[in-house]
């Protein structure tokens, strides 16, 4: 039997509590139904005996206190909603006891914003992590010792799981019922809550937001005027002569303040631009890729799927709803 702990945080999304409980529940009758024996004994483990949510709304009543669990083997910290850093340290008594399972061998999923208490509990350090992706500044300029790819549905590394934005994590859920409980189960799971199973990118749905928290005024201007003349063929040479300092200093200070190389960053600010046109406007491809400052059709739509997984012309028929010129 595999001991699945599901940990009853203050201020954690309810349904990503619900959601986490509900599939293992439903795995163990699915086995039942197939003449197996039940796979998971799933608990709710909590630092008290009620947790509320959402101003008492709801309750959580956690079938076990965290310190009568002596060893489990897989833990799931669910999303946290709110302040992210007020919600994490709302739940630093968890970390202990989290770091003290991995160390016994537990495995540790976090789903959505969770990761965020991942990562506080210093597991992470040196590993990769996703989460939702409107948290990404703020991850990377709090975690920076963790790799973020939140272009990720799921990570996968050395017994730490985590997963990309709120519904993201039913990709997670069904890639750990996948490996306890095999692939024909997680097909037929996958089925039953009608639910694609290998989704493994989140990157169609990230909206970029350059990271502007760091003290660099000399780099937040620069940001500025990269967020302001993307339609223009960008050159970091230009930029950091236009602001001062030499191509070095320049590349050196911008990818420490905002975690993106200065091409990265005008690559996706461009690739923002050339999505929101294509999700609004009428215009053809071509055309918005000459007003977002390319004028090579294939390094345009290879950067753009690099950045959002879809080609130009996928990503505006699946979210403009006017689409009809390529």
């Amino acid at each position: 039997m595999i001991d699945i702990s599901i940990l009853a945080l203050k201020n954690a999304v309810l349904a990503s509590v619900a959601d986490s409980r509900y599939v293992f529940v439903m795995v163990n009758e699915f086995l039942k139904k197939s003449g197996k024996a039940p796979l998971f004994n799933v608990q709710l483990v909590g630092l008290s005996g009620e947790v509320k949510l959402n101003d008492g709304l709801f309750s959580m009543h956690p079938d076990a206190i965290i310190s009568e669990i002596k060893k489990t083997d897989l833990i799931i910290i669910p999303a946290i909603s709110g302040d992210i850093f007020t919600a994490t340290n709302t739940n630093i008594n968890y970390v202990n006891w989290i770091n003290e399972q991995y160390k016994n061998g537990a495995e540790v999923a976090s789903l959505c914003t969770g990761a965020f208490l991942l990562a506080f509990s210093g597991l992470l350090k040196g590993r990769q992590c996703t989460t939702h992706w409107l948290y990404a500044n703020e991850f990377r300029h709090h975690y920076s010792s963790v790799t973020l790819v939140d272009e990720n549905a799921i990570t996968d590394q050395n017994g730490l799981y985590s997963s990309g934005g709120n519904n993201a994590w039913w990709s997670l859920l069904l890639h750990l019922v996948e490996k306890y409980a095999g692939r024909e189960i997680a097909i037929y799971t996958a089925k039953y809550f009608v639910v694609d199973l290998d989704r493994s990118t989140q990157s169609p749905f990230i909206i970029f937001n350059g990271l502007k928290d760091h003290q660099d005024e000399v780099i937040v201007r620069s940001q500025e005027f990269i967020e302001q003349d993307y339609q223009e063929k960008l050159m970091v040479d230009e930029i950091a002569c236009r602001f001062g300092l030499t191509r070095r200093t320049f590349e050196r200070r911008f990818k420490k303040g905002t975690r993106n190389t200065v091409a990265e960053y005008i690559q996706r600010v461009k690739m923002e631009a050339a999505k929101k046109q294509l999700e609004i406007g009428k215009k053809p491809i071509m055309e918005v890729m000459l007003d977002v400052g390319y004028a090579d059709v294939q390094t345009f739509r290879d950067v753009f799927k690099r950045i959002t997984g879809m080609t130009p012309v996928e990503y505006k028929n699946k979210y403009n709803k006017q689409a009809g010129i390529p």
